[in-house]
């Protein structure tokens, strides 16, 4: 049977005109990323979940339970107030604190795991259209990134996306609306001291200052709303810096997926691909380069790669890394296995703070296969003649002569299948290469430009 697999390497950049990083000896250890269990929508308890993860032959698990999943709907002009509420679990339903509390008693029961909590965060929607009419839609509702490595709380508790419950960090933003209803409102009470007209106006007035001072919503989570039509990137920039502010990472999920838009009950949701988001937002880690459905922005000359060069010339502080996501509910679901999707992060040891570091700083690769089999990079190097000065993915070194490329490509599963391998400088394909596994493949660039920050990834599929 040809099984197609594919080996998704993350850029190794190179300095012509800066200080030099000789790489050092690492490990290769495989994670899974993007998974559920059932504190959202997934089918597995965590316990359940990491002793299948380890069953499989991964030590290091990400947990992506869905952070707030909750939708609201109400009529105007009291859309706050005269509402329909649908919330499903989540973190911060069952509870930040319990979330993380599950996750260190696993881990203590599994010592030889690393399980990584995290989320997978919608920050913002917004509706068009009329129940009344059938055509409700609540628009960009599973645009989603994962958050990763926050470990309190309140980090979860505050995230600014809609719905996350009480927060008075926007209310003084509101201050000039809420000021019109409080002025109305102790107007009102001087009409109710009157008698006769002048009583029955002051009841109503403060009867409405006060529904409209609920209705504003002061105490929101975020300074966005489902009622105001498209914000652009504001709102998903919004909880990147957040997230950033708190230590964690952020990775843009399943940018091109086609599920987005369908029916769900009473309402269309309509969430089209979003491969531009990569290229609008800025500071986030990465995004899935790898995942169960459709990805073009990784080819060469495409989005991604538009990112990366605007980093090498200086006009963005940090680059995208890739990782692969397993969007992992149950074992079999949408026909596929946990254990498809890995992510190998380059490790001098194997501990929680190397691999936080290794994928903040891009040193690993993302795969999808068909577990057990696997396609392993042993080696990608970017190299001085001699191998004096030597950068491993997400190293930056300075070269002043042509770049050696090595790369050793191998299976865990014997196949007799042909391996095609490209590599990629900036954007174009400089070759292709074409064999049996394992493969070696040792090339010279002659291209040198110097003061000219460049960068090479390799794609590989069996």
């Amino acid at each position: 049977m040809y099984l197609k697999k594919l080996v998704f390497l993350i850029p190794a950049f190179i300095f012509l005109c800066f200080h030099s990083v000789t790489a050092a000896d690492y490990v290769q250890v495989a994670g899974l990323i993007d998974t559920r269990t059932t504190f959202s929508d997934g089918a597995l308890d965590l316990e359940s979940l990491v002793e299948l993860a380890k069953l499989r032959g991964f030590s290091v698990l990400f947990i992506n339970d869905h952070d707030r999943m909750v939708m609201e709907y109400g009529l105007f002009p009291l859309e706050n107030v005269l509402r329909k509420k649908v919330e499903r679990n989540s973190i911060n339903k069952e509870g930040a604190k319990k979330y993380l509390n599950a996750i260190r008693d696993v881990q203590q029961r599994h010592p030889d795991m690393i399980i990584i909590p995290g989320s997978e965060t919608s920050p913002f929607y917004y509706w068009t259209g009329s129940y009344f009419k059938g055509n409700l839609t609540a628009h960009n509702a599973e645009k989603r990134f994962l958050s990763i490595g926050m470990d309190k709380p309140d980090d979860y508790k505050d995230l600014p996306i809609i719905h996350n419950g009480f927060s008075m960090h926007y209310t003084k933003y509101l201050w000039p609306q809420l000021t019109a209803f409080l002025i109305s409102f102790i107007l009102a009470l001087y009409l109710i001291r009157w008698k006769g007209f002048c009583r029955k106006l002051g009841l109503v007035i403060s009867g409405l200052s006060l529904l409209f001072f609920a209705n504003a919503n002061p105490f929101r989570s975020s300074p966005f709303d489902q009622y105001h039509g498209p914000q652009g990137i504001a709102p998903y920039q919004l909880v990147i810096d957040y997230v950033n502010s708190r230590g964690g990472m952020t990775f843009w999920n399943y940018p091109e997926t086609r599920s987005g838009v369908r029916r769900m009950g009473p309402i269309r949701v309509d969430t089209p691909p979003y491969p531009e988001i990569l290229y609008e937002t800025r500071d986030y880690t990465g995004f899935a380069a790898l995942y169960g459905d459709t990805i073009t922005v990784t080819e060469p000359g495409n989005i991604w790669d538009r990112v990366l060069l605007e980093y090498c010339v200086g006009q963005r502080r940090r680059p995208p890394w890739g990782i692969s996501t397993a969007d992992f509910h149950k074992d079999g679901g949408s026909g596929e296995k946990l254990g498809n999707f890995p992510t190998v992060f380059l490790v001098s040891n194997k501990t929680k703070e190397k691999i936080l570091f290794a994928m903040k700083h891009g040193r690993m690769y993302a795969y999808r296969g068909q577990y057990p089999q696997q396609l392993v990079l042993n080696d990608f190097l970017v190299s001085s003649l001699g191998s004096k000065t030597k950068g491993i993915s997400g190293d930056e070194i300075t070269l002043n002569e042509h770049p050696r490329i090595h790369v050793f490509l191998s299976s865990k599963m014997p196949t007799k299948n042909r391996v095609s391998v490209r590599l990629i400088r900036c954007g174009k394909v400089i070759e292709t290469f074409d064999g049996l596994l394992p493969m070696q493949i040792d090339y010279e660039d002659e291209y040198l430009k110097p003061g000219q920050k460049i960068y090479y990834m390799t794609f590989g599929h069996l």
